[in-house]
């Protein structure tokens, strides 16, 4: 096991997505200043009124985008492997803790989510009008790399993070992206009928 600099966040994140974030707490300034000096990562874990998550994911700073005359720093961090939390450590002014590497079973993705999955990411563009460019069907760990691009709740991207088969993460992605594109759905709707004659016929 490895012992890293831990920031405890009431976000996810997902390998291979990217994230900006403010650092002003003069603690995190300091283990943010390490990464930076030695080109090395953090442990981001999800954390909120009922603790701190035992699976989070190394977070490498990939920009720094601002730095204030006050010290505080905006950057750009991109999430790479995935770690248990074992047991935190002391000794720093910001958390440590030993971690180790969590890897994905030998369970691929269907074909057939696959091409859903990449469905649904194509169906929310349109829906919401975005410019959000896909990841390629061959990437590896594809779940993640289209999860990464929507703003799901932090629980649900946590249960995303927690599962370690791809085939059943995609799978569970696809009901994730079908319900938030029948919302969007039903939401324009709502807006276009009440366009029309003025009254609004919320859907069942």
């Amino acid at each position: 096991m490895n012992e890293i600099g831990i920031f405890p966040l009431g976000i996810v994140l997902l390998p291979t997505e990217q994230v900006p974030l403010h650092i002003f707490e003069p603690r995190y300034l300091e283990l943010i200043g390490e990464c930076i000096e030695q080109e090395a990562p953090f442990g981001l874990v999800y954390a909120d009124d009922d603790g701190i998550r035992q699976i989070g994911t190394l977070a490498a700073v990939v920009e720094v985008t601002e730095r204030f005359e006050d010290g505080r720093l905006s950057i750009v961090v991109e999430g790479h492997e995935r770690f248990r939390l074992h047991e935190l450590t002391e000794g720093r002014s910001f958390h440590t803790g030993l971690v180790e590497s969590v890897d994905d079973e030998d369970d691929p993705a269907d074909a057939a989510d696959v091409e859903r999955a990449l469905a649904l990411f194509h169906r929310m563009v349109e829906l919401t009008g975005t410019e959000v460019t896909p990841p390629p069907a061959h990437a590896p760990e594809l779940s993640f790399a289209l999860a990464g691009r929507f703003d799901f709740a932090p629980d649900l991207k946590q249960e995303l993070l927690d599962e370690t088969s791809e085939r059943i993460r995609l799978r569970r992605l696809c009901e994730l992206l079908e319900l938030a594109a029948a919302t969007v759905e039903r939401r324009r709707e709502i807006a276009a009928r009440a366009q029309t004659n003025g009254k609004v016929h919320p859907p069942e």
